[in-house]
């Protein structure tokens, strides 16, 4: 009875681990979200508070550190389990990675302020990626909670998406016709390269995933994407 209830205290806390990653996925793409309002915006009390919010990721971060270090520990699991453990540990590393780049956008549009950081004409393609970090990082989620590795596909086509847009900042930014100087360009490149970051550990994330699902290896892991 006592290795029953152990086994049982066991699937609780990788059930906390699970419920936590979630929540982180939600904590990150609150913040990339705002952060991208911020930038637009140039809005100051926007970056501001994803700036300070960051703290929050931060520790829910800890938190399932502390849990699997809690299972290893106490627990001793072996094979899939273990797996299950230290895939934990590092998705929580990755979605981490993900809060920080967020904060490096809202730390990019509170440095410019009160002018914007993004040219007029590219505001189009910043609320685009956006919205594309703003989708991978909810399936992100999704196929953290269901363990449906069929959400795969769908998030390699938004990182795919992501590289596309972000090739596309370089070729406007090397362009004879770019004509807001040099800071701005390399404003351009570091904010493209933020948003690009943030969808590679998305993918990231789900290879993760894929792999405590399937038992394949990390690096045998990739994401088809559909055909567009």
């Amino acid at each position: 009875m006592q290795g029953e209830a152990m086994r049982q205290a066991f699937h609780e806390q990788l059930d906390e681990m699970s419920d936590a990653l979630v929540r982180l996925t939600r904590l990150v793409g609150s913040a990339m979200n705002r952060a991208t309002q911020s930038l637009l915006d140039a809005d100051l009390r926007m970056a501001e508070d994803v700036i300070a919010a960051d703290i929050d990721i931060d520790s829910v971060t800890s938190e399932i550190e502390e849990t699997c270090f809690d299972i290893i520990a106490l627990q001793a699991p072996v094979a899939s389990d273990l797996r299950v453990v230290i895939g934990g540990l590092r998705i929580a590393a990755s979605l981490e990675r993900m809060g920080d780049l967020a904060e490096h956008v809202a730390k990019q549009a509170r440095m410019r302020y009160p002018n914007p950081a993004v040219p007029g004409e590219l505001r189009g393609t910043f609320a685009e990626m956006g919205g594309i970090a703003e989708a991978i990082v909810s399936k992100t989620g999704a196929v953290i909670a269901t363990k449906d590795v069929s959400l795969a596909a769908d998030i390699a086509r938004h990182d795919e998406q992501m590289d596309h847009l972000h090739r596309e900042l370089f070729r406007i930014v090397l362009s004879p016709r770019w004509s807001h100087g040099v800071e701005a360009a390399i404003d351009i490149t570091l904010l493209s390269r933020f948003y690009e970051r943030y969808a590679d550990h998305a993918v990231s994330v789900t290879r993760r995933v894929v792999t405590i699902v399937t038992g394949e290896p990390y690096a045998g892991v990739t994401l088809e994407p559909h055909a567009s």
